[in-house]
């Protein structure tokens, strides 16, 4: 993929995401495209498929648009001009990533392996206990409700990741979670 057409997707992406602060933001997506493309870099794959499919990942995602068949995703590459092979490639490797859709489901391709472990990776760590009361927050879901997402997603991620590197990257991330949980633990019961 041409750089013009990963800049067009940012672009797109910022647009589309504009006043988003819930944790599924343009800064979201950028997080998971740098991912990808780490990941990418250490796997033999198609890094334009890769590159789109992350920066698209979001962009018709069930609790954020109601859109059919990857609306917003198919005008996206339409616009751009990319053949109808790829697009659909792109858009398979964009399915395979949801955690709540996909649960117990490998994605069928490299690509949509690499890009599934960046988003997910995006759930982990810092970033990914953020992201939870962000979202948590904007959806009226009380402390300890966004703990509990935790016990009921965050925590199985690392064992689902598909990539050696995803797998690496999640072992800190994780392990920095059971930290906060821990000391989550210790300062309730003060």
């Amino acid at each position: 993929m041409n750089e013009e057409t990963i800049r067009a997707a940012i672009a797109y992406v910022q647009a589309l995401f504009a006043g988003n602060a819930d944790g599924h933001d343009a800064e979201h997506t950028l997080r998971v495209y740098r991912n990808a493309m780490m990941i990418a870099e250490r796997e033999d794959c198609d890094r334009g498929i890769v590159a789109l499919a992350a920066l698209l990942h979001d962009v018709d995602d069930h609790k954020l648009f109601h859109t059919e068949d990857n609306a917003n995703a198919r005008v996206f590459l339409r616009a751009q001009q990319v053949d109808e092979s790829t697009a659909g490639q792109i858009i398979a490797a964009v399915n395979a990533v949801s955690f709540s859709q996909n649960r117990g489901r490998r994605p069928a391709t490299k690509e949509g392996e690499i890009v599934q472990d960046a988003d997910r990776l995006d759930a982990l760590g810092a970033v990914g206990a953020a992201r939870t009361f962000a979202y948590g927050g904007r959806h009226g879901r009380d402390l300890s409700d966004s703990i509990n997402h935790f016990h009921e997603k965050l925590l199985l991620l690392k064992d689902g990741m598909n990539t050696e590197a995803g797998k690496a990257l999640a072992e800190r991330r994780h392990a920095f979670l059971l930290e906060f949980l821990r000391e989550w633990d210790r300062e309730m019961g003060e």
